[in-house]
């Protein structure tokens, strides 16, 4: 008893002293490391001009910079400011834009000062279908130019809705190093150069990227000094792992039960934020049984989208009305879209020969909020006699077989510039049919609003310009070419100590950007 005395004594007399010595250190130092959770298995490529996946997109808006971009926190294009351009003009038809770019911009990993040939080879490569994922969206550019080392030329053969969308720091817009893309070739897309708060550190397949500050970025150093970015594609893992404090942020889930369990964490803080996703039903119009109209209208009343909306949680889903996202310029709210109805549709399978029911196999990705909307639309589909097989598929790997038009009905959710025309062209009109030279999203092999999507693309006359977008969205709804089935705003969930640096009401990289003010308090 006497030694356990002594030993207390001598452990409160250490306490004691160490106490006071504590003011003779320095503060501790602010933590720096952010470690993030990705709802994703790996990187599909870090190619900004290539990068499709949700995961890949929020990794390369903490990499690259474009001539100008969205104020941090923001989606609305009024809020578009001068990223590595500094001012531009533009002709008074529209058709010529000039851009003067900033000089001293240094390129990450040692490549020099970032010039007017850089961007002219950026913009060029965005344009090029053989190298780019986002070439449509640059159909319009006739030339790029550059008329010094810190001026740029862009030439449109005809007007655009909005030039400075397609130069913003989004999809085809991000500017990459010349030297380092012509240098790395085919290793570019895990060891990417751009200017951006953060550079590639290393890249561990199947685990984790790790990113560290730019200390030469143009905006000033960097307050995080390393991104741990972590790939955890298992729901309850993430979650769990976030609960622990292993995570700093974390992708989360657009559903009630989730939000339940998140907000009673200590410290945690949900961000829900835009640009909305809007998902839908691709349905290839040319394969049987779907090139049968009245099989996809079947198919359109058989589906509750406020069913599903309701499952997930108002807060951050809606039932849609229409083909394109509801933040869009052009968008209408009167296009038409199906009520729920199984009766009709059961009545329509019988006229089209399916009496006794439709049996098809759909790729489904893992990815958790495409792999619980085709859960709950296979169940929904089963009440009006129609079997949907899934066949589960890793996420980055569905990309690409869904590209090859190798599934003949396709859930996908999107977010894009919020102007009609990009969307509308995209999955729409035909020059996007997936397996064409100049494909991108339209898994459905839509054809029926081409004119009304080109004739907008020219019209100088706002309203009329808007009414061709609104008459575009009811064709394809009346030809039932998708069937519109979420729209749901981006989940995250961060510690409380962690400060983005903005007020996070959107990003178009669909996670958080991380830039050079992102810090944690004490």
């Amino acid at each position: 008893m006497k030694t356990l005395m002594k030993r207390l004594r001598a452990f409160a007399l250490s306490g004691i002293i160490g106490v006071g010595l504590l003011g003779s250190f320095p503060a501790l130092a602010a933590k720096t490391t952010l470690t993030v959770g990705a709802a994703a298995t790996d990187v599909g490529t870090l190619d900004p001009h290539y990068a499709t996946s949700t995961s890949d997109r929020t990794l390369v808006a903490w990499i690259y910079g474009a001539l100008v971009r969205f104020a941090p926190g923001s989606t609305d294009p009024s809020t578009i400011e001068p990223d590595l351009a500094e001012s531009w003009q533009v002709s008074n038809d529209k058709l010529i834009w000039t851009f003067k770019l900033r000089t001293g911009v240094q390129w990450q990993a040692g490549y020099g000062e970032v010039t007017a040939d850089d961007v002219v080879y950026s913009l060029e490569k965005s344009r090029d279908p053989k190298r780019s994922a986002f070439s449509a969206d640059f159909a319009a550019i006739n030339k790029v130019e550059a008329l010094g080392p810190h001026t740029v030329r862009i030439t449109l053969s005809r007007r655009v809705p909005n030039l400075l969308g397609l130069v913003t720091n989004y999809a085809g817009g991000f500017i990459i190093c010349k030297k380092a893309y012509e240098e790395r070739k085919d290793r570019f897309g895990r060891a990417p150069v751009g200017f951006g708060p953060f550079q590639t550190q290393s890249i561990v397949a199947g685990q984790a990227v790790t990113l560290i500050a730019n200390d030469k970025y143009f905006r000033g150093v960097p307050k995080i000094k390393t991104i741990n970015y972590r790939f955890m594609s298992n729901n309850a893992a993430r979650d769990l792992a976030f609960a622990a404090g292993e995570l700093d942020a974390s992708a989360g889930l657009a559903n009630k039960s989730w939000l339940q369990r998140t907000t009673s964490i200590p410290g945690a803080v949900v961000d829900v934020f835009y640009p909305a996703e809007l998902t839908l039903l691709h349905i290839n119009i040319t394969k049987p049984p779907f090139n049968d109209i009245r099989v996809r209208e079947a198919l359109a009343y058989a589906i509750s989208t406020q069913k599903i909306a309701e499952y997930r949680g108002e807060r951050f889903t809606r039932a849609p009305k229409s083909v394109i996202p509801s933040n869009n310029l052009g968008y209408t709210d009167n296009a038409g879209v199906f009520p729920y109805d199984p009766a009709k549709a059961k009545a329509l399978l019988a006229q089209a020969g399916y009496a006794k029911g439709l049996t098809f196999t759909m790729l489904s990705s893992q990815l958790p909020e495409y792999e619980t909307t085709a859960q709950l639309l296979q169940g929904q589909l089963e009440e009006s006699g129609i079997n949907v097989q899934l066949q589960p598929v890793e996420h980055t790997s569905w990309h690409q077989m869904i590209r090859k038009d190798l599934s003949p009905v396709v859930i996908y959710g999107a977010a894009r510039f919020p102007v009609a025309d990009i969307f509308l062209t995209q999955f729409y009109h035909s020059s996007s049919i997936v397996g064409t030279p100049g494909a991108v999203t339209n898994f459905s092999h839509c054809n029926v609003a081409d004119k009304q999507i080109d004739e907008a693309r020219t019209e100088a006359d706002p309203a009329k310009q808007v009414a061709l977008w609104q008459e575009a969205q009811r064709l394809i709804i009346q030809n039932v070419c998708a069937i519109p089935l979420t729209e749901t705003s981006q989940v995250w969930v961060h510690n409380k100590k962690l400060n983005w640096g903005f007020d996070l009401k959107g990003s178009m990289s669909l996670g958080p950007l991380v830039t050079e003010q992102t810090s944690f308090s004490d």
